[in-house]
């Protein structure tokens, strides 16, 4: 007994051996306490039993020398008072069990137990080596923090104010391969947000600003390394202040969670409020609702080594009263946990997101308050690895710079529900259809990534927007969904063949896989609708700055007035060359496929008679052969050729051949056929040439308002160029972009492109960006 005392009174208490002999026999060294199992344990048994994976996660310490125990029997389930840890004085030889002074007394006070040898634990002299030591330690750490400042993060319009990865690294003033958490604070304004944060990490050194103003001190993000912790501390701005921007500064809170691996919630009300509990719930809706999906794009977006944690972090619920008890003190057997569950369920909030929620409360007799407690819980969850693990630092900031990226602009305060902290147009996009007002259902900005507006609901028909999509009826039959427009004329027209054949039989509707499925004038009467016979219809949405659907493509009036402007041009610019060169190039353009090109007749085809430039040269109706004015002076009607009833012009040959048919297939038919609509357009056309080159003067604005395509920007609200923004003036002309209808100046609208989808089949005018579109425009 006396060498034992000697023992304990030089502080070294002695040899603690293993209390499992689950791999030894009892009598190897303890080297590790274990608080779940309640027990010590040497090296063997320590590595055996947490092999296991319910015990896996089980929270142990290495011994130290001179370590005290805690007291067996207060620690097991039939002790004296559960939940309570009593150091152990002694440790009793004979039943191997440590015990406090008060379990000593209870069990060993009488009968044979009394005469157990006993050893007696130097809890005193320990108590104040370890403080001794702590106290170095604790010097050691506040050093380390000394030069330590915050930097602002995020202000307050939700822009990052950190440049880049490697900006955000050398603010923080931390390693770029170094591991480290994110700890965030969140709670009102006023109740000490800043101060718990200085107190808990950095000493009382006020590392984040702290004022005795009514005012907030903190506005916007700020953040700051602890070396101690190795983890990125960030304060915010805090709830119910008087603040502008109350939603996006809202919805910054949430971006700041998704990024925390732990979050203190701070209280100063002497008894939780409900908006605690609605905060916490609405913001687990939200995150899983719209940032679980977002979390897991940016790790393959951005190919992060580690993966950014789809559930939520751990939360620490701090609260400070000064005039109530602490949340479960009433009764023992209330574990706080249990009863702010409770209260979640009561409000009908759910926190699912949220990987844990603990409560920490202290009360404040007489100030400065006890952080000790606060610092001891956050320690412990750090040291949890199970839910969330370490990164990198720049990790963290590449998953706040996706978040600000996604989750940003303005949010418009009359489309809101505020019944809920955390709404979800703080989101979603915030495009409404314009037809029937149903709000697009998809995450914010999700047209940076090509994703194109949708709706919950179906839409309805409006006649203003005109908003319905026709597809191909017998590709819908075949399984396939083929749109289909309404336009001038085919793909495999010329443009003044087409504009001939839109003349005589009107506009058109092509399928890319079945041709021309329909003709509005096809027959004389009689013309059937499209939607009863090619086609069918669908009723899609309408999104503020999308393109129109079946509103008029039509674009035959605009079409002749580009030739006109272009028989304009050309006849501007050969000045004062005859009219005969303009005349002989449109012949040939609107030409039947059987007649001869103007520049290949050089003599008459009968008497050999050459041509000189003021001469006229005439072209047989009946072989195509061009003949002077002497030689073709006859008429006749030529029903083979598709001349007829009226008598046209022919040769003196092919007019003593009256009788004789010509030899032309079916398919040379229906082609001569479509040119002679445009050559009788044509001849009309010449007729009137010298009409339209003497008006050439004339503004041709006076037209173009009357002949535009329906969704062309119209010419008096063109001030500017779309792209450019330079202003038009007489010097700089206005020109339509043929794709998306806006106005540019020639510079930034110089390309050509077909437009299948407005009815220009051939390359036309198009703008830079709709150039840039994949696909056919």
């Amino acid at each position: 007994m006396s060498a034992q005392t000697s023992l304990a009174e030089q502080g070294l208490n002695p040899g603690l051996v293993c209390q499992e002999s689950y791999a030894c026999s009892g009598t190897d060294e303890a080297v590790f306490e274990c608080d779940e199992c309640c027990s010590l344990q040497c090296l063997r048994c320590e590595e055996e039993l947490h092999r296991q994976d319910r015990l896996r996660n089980h929270e142990r310490i290495r011994l130290k020398a001179g370590h005290v125990p805690y007291c067996d029997i207060c620690k097991s389930p039939n002790g004296h008072s559960p939940g309570v840890r009593q150091r152990a004085f002694v440790r009793c030889q004979s039943c191997k069990n440590n015990l406090c002074l008060e379990c000593q007394k209870r069990t060993h006070s009488g009968g044979t137990k009394r005469r157990h040898p006993i050893t007696v634990y130097n809890v005193s002299r320990i108590q104040e080596t370890l403080e001794a030591e702590e106290m170095d330690e604790e010097t050691k750490k506040k050093k380390m923090t000394e030069k330590v400042v915050s930097f602002l993060l995020v202000d307050e319009n939700e822009e990052i104010q950190v440049t880049n990865e490697d900006d955000f690294i050398r603010k923080l003033d931390c390693k770029p391969d170094q591991h480290l958490k994110v700890v965030s604070i969140f709670g009102n304004t006023g109740d000490g947000k800043s101060h718990t944060l200085n107190h808990t990490f950095f000493y009382g050194r006020e590392v984040f600003k702290t004022s005795p103003a009514q005012e907030s001190c903190t506005v916007g993000v700020w953040a700051a390394y602890d070396p101690v912790h190795r983890v990125a501390v960030i304060d915010t701005e805090g709830l119910l202040g008087a603040t502008v921007n109350l939603s996006q500064r809202t919805r910054l809170l949430l971006k700041v969670l998704a990024i925390s691996d732990i979050v203190i919630y701070r209280t100063h009300a002497d008894r939780l409020h409900n908006d605690l509990f609605k905060f916490l719930g609405d913001a687990s809706e939200a995150y899983l609702k719209h940032f679980t999906k977002e979390l897991k794009a940016t790790t393959a977006r951005c190919g992060l080594d580690v993966p950014l944690s789809t559930l939520g972090p751990a939360v620490i619920i701090f609260h400070e009263t000064v005039h109530t008890q602490l949340l479960g003190s009433d009764h023992a057997s209330d574990v706080p946990e249990k009863l702010i569950q409770d209260r979640f369920r009561k409000l009908g909030r759910f926190p699912e997101a949220f990987s844990s929620i603990h409560y920490k409360g202290t009360r404040t007799y007489n100030p400065p308050t006890d952080f000790s407690g606060l610092r001891r819980a956050l320690e412990q969850q750090l040291e949890n690895n199970t839910t969330r693990s370490p990164r990198h630092p720049g990790v963290i900031f590449k998953a706040l710079k996706a978040l600000s990226d996604r989750f940003s602009g303005e949010i418009p305060d009359d489309q809101m529900a505020h019944s809920s902290f955390f709404p979800d147009e703080y989101f979603t996009c915030s495009s409404v259809c314009l037809s029937c007002g149903a709000g697009c259902k998809n995450s914010m900005n999700h047209a940076k990534e090509g994703v194109p507006h949708e709706a919950k609901s179906r839409c309805r028909y409006t006649h203003q927007y005109d908003n319905r999509v026709y597809t191909c009826k017998a590709c819908y039959e075949r399984g396939k969904e083929v749109s289909v427009v309404p336009k001038t004329s085919a793909s495999t027209d010329s443009p003044w063949m087409g504009l001939a054949k839109y003349a005589w039989s009107g506009y058109v509707i092509e399928c890319p896989n079945c041709g021309v499925v329909y003709r509005s004038r096809q027959y004389w009467f009689g013309n059937q609708d499209p939607v009863d016979t090619v086609v069918r219809t669908e009723i899609v949405h309408v999104w503020p700055g999308a393109d129109g659907f079946l509103k008029d493509n039509n674009n035959a009036a605009q079409r002749l007035l580009d030739g006109v402007n272009l028989m304009a041009q050309s006849v501007s610019e050969l000045s004062l060359g005859p009219t005969k060169a303009v005349t002989s190039w449109l012949t040939d353009q609107i030409a039947p496929a059987y007649w001869r090109p103007n520049s290949q007749i050089l003599n008459c085809n009968k008497c050999a008679t050459s041509f000189k430039d003021n001469d006229t040269k005439h072209h047989c109706r009946a072989c195509g052969e061009g003949f002077c004015d002497s030689c073709s002076s006859k008429t006749r009607p030529v029903p083979e050729r598709g001349w007829g009833p009226a008598p046209v012009r022919v040769c003196d040959n092919c007019y003593d051949t009256r009788n004789a048919q010509l030899d032309i297939t079916e398919a040379q038919a229906d082609d001569e056929g479509g040119t002679l609509i445009a050559r009788k357009v044509g001849e009309a056309v010449q007729n009137t040439l010298g009409a339209v080159v003497t008006a050439i003067d004339i503004p041709l604005g006076l037209v173009k308002d009357a002949a535009r395509p329906a969704y062309w920007v119209p010419d008096h609200e063109i001030l500017h160029c779309h792209n450019c923004r330079k202003e038009f003036s007489v010097k700089l002309s206005k020109h339509h972009c043929r794709a998306c209808g806006q106005g540019f100046c020639d510079e930034c609208s110089h390309d050509r492109r077909a437009v299948p989808s407005r009815g220009w089949d051939h390359p036309v005018r198009v703008c830079f960006n709709c150039n840039k579109k994949p696909g056919d425009l």
